[in-house]
């Protein structure tokens, strides 16, 4: 089997002065990885200028909070197993050694379990919390597929870009996942999902938000609460698939872009930091 190409290593992230919020974040002893989902990067630069960030605010202010913070670079649009297998080589190559607690945003949740399950990394890993990840697929997924796979799989492929990422999205292959992907008891798992309300005003998630709230109910856009459901713990935030990782919306009261991601994640932080091997 050929082995996928080793990612952009992505060490710390730089110190910058961020939030008046900064003694409510907690310090965790472990370092804390943020990994990006379908169509996913870590920062898009522009000579040393960062002109975007995956995790706009966060990273930053998690740093700035004194935790060590790790972000990789994935294919955008490989597959589950190509992508954990990058997951593994980047958190092993690093120079910020383990145990991590993994922070996994759609797609890259299923890519952290089957790291953790299927690549010998379960003693590497503390927790694992997702945000808006399809545990059980999308019927979006299943719909896209049908719909567009003629089209545009042959022009990927003439590309020389990955395909797989798509299918193994669909609800068939994420139940099949589930059963094959069991859960490492010395790991942690928690879950967050996304709560959102489709409106003209907003027209992107309207096609998606319709099939998948036809199947499924209540969604983010892409993902509904049922299938984002995950672990020890769940909790639904407001908002849609990307203002869980605080990206900046046109007309999404969710996502306005002076919004400051912190309070949500202190939260999340300080559940990590009940757990034993943060208190030992």
């Amino acid at each position: 089997m050929q082995m996928p190409p080793a990612p952009r290593l992505r060490h710390r992230i730089r110190l910058t002065p961020l939030c008046e919020f900064l003694p409510m974040i907690p310090r965790l002893r472990a370092p804390i990885v943020l990994v990006h989902g379908l169509f996913g990067f870590d920062r898009v630069k522009f000579g040393h200028l960062t002109l975007m960030s995956y995790f706009p605010g966060i990273a930053e202010g998690l740093a700035n909070a004194g935790n060590h913070v790790l972000i990789p670079a994935l294919s955008p649009t490989g597959s589950i197993a190509d992508r954990a297998m990058q997951l593994k080589r980047f958190l092993l190559s690093s120079d910020v050694e383990g145990p991590y607690h993994i922070i996994a945003h759609s797609m890259g949740g299923l890519d952290s379990r089957y790291m953790i399950s299927k690549l010998g990394m379960a003693e590497h890993v503390i927790s694992l919390t997702t945000l808006g990840t399809p545990h059980r697929g999308s019927p979006f997924a299943d719909w896209a597929v049908r719909k567009v796979e003629r089209v545009v799989r042959p022009a990927l492929t003439m590309l020389g870009i990955p395909s797989e990422g798509f299918y193994d999205l669909m609800t068939e292959r994420c139940r099949r996942f589930d059963e094959d992907t069991p859960n490492c008891p010395t790991v942690h798992y928690q879950s967050i999902g996304g709560a959102y309300e489709a409106s003209f005003r907003r027209p992107e998630w309207l096609l998606p938000f319709h099939i998948v709230h036809s199947e499924e109910g209540p969604n983010d856009g892409v993902v509904s609460l049922k299938s984002a459901q995950f672990g020890d713990w769940f909790e639904a935030w407001p908002g849609d698939h990307f203002s869980l990782v605080n990206w900046f919306g046109v007309n999404h009261p969710e996502r306005p872009m002076s919004r400051n991601p912190l309070a949500r994640y202190q939260h999340l932080l300080e559940r990590l930091q009940q757990l034993p091997s943060e208190r030992e």
